[in-house]
């Protein structure tokens, strides 16, 4: 089944009743802020859950950055980012960090005259074009590698993330490991200085601007590619190959990964494997560790909202095109969820 189609199937998923597990009397009202990379499947589920596990999502898309600034503040029951942060920022923060699902970043293109995933790219190519080293679309370093397209004479206007963002923390990471010109120059981050073009707030307003721009190339979660119908481009990957980002590539990228790695943070950029798409990476919740009177109730909401989705959700993620984690992983992000304490000392999460 192609992106095209997955979506539609989506839709139609929806409207699907949600059986074997009764709504409670009353729901529990969470709210949570944060990454707009793993927005559309936390809406899909936040719709599903409502009944199914009687717990009420409120989500604000507004970047890793921001929600980050939430958590710490205490202003929201989770905070989402695409980032995972350092261990000794959690510790100082009282935060638990654990994955949900696994997304791809994938390249976007408006260029007249180029059709989806036609268009071939090079880890040294992209960067170059971010870089501004490459200042056209029919410059000869990208005409050699796509001698079979009418590449359009028009300037290369890249777009970024103009908030703080996780998915600009992938992309960043990803252009760092394959150019050294850009490692040593933006680097790796939630925000950069970008050496030019336009930026837009959150992944819908990277997937707008390239919309509306011609000649621009922007990165965003292969989701928001898909509901926009943009064209995305083929990558060539650490094995030399030239990918497609379809789902099949995701995958081969994610039976990679390491969950041993210290609070979840699975590394998979710019993998081996003759099929692995270079680009992909878990997004995270934070968690307190330590919540307020208050909060304790939101807290354990919010555990048992991501205990249904990791039991229920698998689905719905596939057809969005996220990656659903391993059960042996969301087993032990469970078992993690008993270091949450309230202000008696005890468990919040006991399950």
């Amino acid at each position: 089944m192609n992106r095209r189609s997955l979506l539609i199937a989506t839709g139609a998923a929806a409207a699907v009743p949600l059986l074997g597990r009764p709504a409670f009397a009353q729901q529990a009202q969470i709210t949570g802020a944060g990454a707009s990379f793993p927005r559309p499947v936390y809406e899909r589920w936040g719709q599903q859950a409502r009944e199914a596990a009687g717990v009420q999502l409120n989500y604000q898309s507004i970047g890793s950055g921001g929600g980050i600034n939430q958590i710490t503040n205490r202003t929201v029951d989770f905070g989402a980012s695409d980032a995972p942060l350092p261990a000794a920022q959690l510790t100082e923060r009282s935060l638990l960090q654990f994955p949900t699902v696994m997304g791809s970043v994938v390249l976007i293109v408006n260029l007249p005259g180029v059709a989806d995933n036609a268009l071939r790219l090079t880890p040294e190519v992209l960067a170059d074009l971010f870089l501004g080293k490459i200042g056209r679309w029919n410059d000869a370093r990208v005409a050699e590698l796509n001698r079979d397209l009418r590449l359009p004479n028009l300037p290369v206007a890249p777009v970024y993330r103009a908030d703080a963002s996780g998915t600009t923390f992938v992309f960043t990471t990803y252009l760092s490991r394959v150019s050294e010109a850009w490692k040593s120059g933006p680097g790796a981050a939630t925000s950069v200085q970008w050496p030019g073009g336009q930026g837009a707030r959150g992944n819908e307003g990277v997937a707008n601007t390239v919309r509306n721009t011609p000649g621009a190339i922007g990165y965003t979660e292969n989701a928001y590619a898909t509901v926009n119908k943009l064209v995305t481009t083929q990558l060539r990957n650490k094995s030399g190959a030239f990918v497609k980002p379809e789902m099949a590539n995701f995958i081969a990228a994610a039976e990679s990964a390491d969950w041993n790695a210290p609070n979840f943070a699975a590394d998979l950029i710019d993998l081996g494997g003759a099929n692995v798409w270079p680009i992909v990476a878990p997004t995270f919740i934070l968690l307190p560790t330590n919540p307020a009177a208050d909060r304790v109730q939101g807290s354990l909401a919010t555990m048992k909202f991501f205990d249904w989705a990791y039991r229920n959700g698998a689905e719905a993620a596939r057809r969005l095109e996220y990656i659903p984690l391993p059960e042996a992983v969301a087993e032990r992000i469970r078992q993690a969820w008993k270091g949450v304490k309230g202000p008696n000392g005890q468990a919040v999460w006991t399950a």
